[in-house]
């Protein structure tokens, strides 16, 4: 692995891809490469640089695949992504970096895409999870109820974002004032990092209108993924866990942490 000049973090996270969804999560799980290179710096933190602080190896600037510098807007979400990379051990395992992913998939897919990003979001906002409700059994009903009701009269009261409530799977056409303003909140999002982070959480959980309450302090990043994986904790207290499924939960938990990181420290 070439560590010459700046390039430190090219050739682990490999070449940038040409795939054209603007889908982050997506995006950040393409960057994992097969092969895990030995650990071949001694320390990592952040430098000052224009507009932002710059993750630093053996005090070397990184760059992201794309040969930019992988660089954040604040010294917080700094300290996070060099965190990431001094709790790597022998090897270097993208799997374990979630946020340096995400991060690296702003910088290069959609700080220059952020209309199209916006646009891919805004698909979900017709379709929120929260407004498809279970009609049996009880237990579920009410927990159903008790974690996204709140969320329902929030986001009417932040965004003017009234819902209609169905239930079962059947579509449920939202009305077209709740629609618009929903694309209103995404787009209002200027920052690409929170931008990226929305469409994370929003793909994770399944619901617009949770990310959008990480986004806005209304939920934490526990609060919000339990009321995106109420029909699953239900089904797990019912039938018991399976181990191959947590595991790849656990998986997703850790991406969906790093996206609620972003939205909490990007600003």
């Amino acid at each position: 692995m070439s560590t010459s000049g700046d390039d430190v973090s090219r050739d682990w996270l490999g070449e940038p891809g040409n795939d054209s969804s603007p889908d982050p999560v997506r995006a950040a799980r393409a960057s994992t490469g097969p092969a895990l290179p030995k650990r071949f710096y001694a320390q990592a933190g952040i430098a000052e640089t224009e507009g932002g602080f710059r993750l630093v190896l053996d005090g070397r600037g990184a760059n992201t695949p794309g040969r930019r510098p992988l660089a954040v807007p604040t010294a917080a979400l700094g300290d996070a992504l060099a965190a990431e990379w001094a709790a790597q051990e022998t090897e270097i395992d993208p799997r374990t970096m979630p946020l340096t992913r995400l991060v690296n998939t702003t910088i290069d897919g959609v700080v220059d895409r952020r209309a199209e990003v916006a646009e891919d979001l805004a698909a979900y906002a017709g379709t929120d999870l929260i407004a498809y409700r279970a009609d049996a059994p009880d237990r579920l009903v009410a927990e159903q109820a008790a974690a996204w009701d709140p969320l329902v009269a929030w986001a009417a009261d932040a965004f003017g974002a009234r819902l209609f409530l169905a239930e079962g799977v059947m579509h449920v056409a939202q009305p077209e004032g709740s629609v618009a303003a929903l694309r209103a909140a995404i787009e209002a999002v200027d920052d690409p990092y929170r931008l990226a982070a929305l469409h994370a959480l929003t793909t994770l959980g399944g619901s617009l209108i949770i990310a959008l309450a990480v986004l806005h302090g209304r939920l934490d990043a526990a609060q919000a993924w339990d009321a995106a994986h109420v029909d699953e904790s239900y089904q797990a207290a019912v039938w018991g866990r399976d181990a191959e499924a947590e595991t790849r939960l656990a998986l997703r938990r850790a991406e969906f942490d790093a996206a609620a990181t972003v939205a909490r420290l990007a600003v």
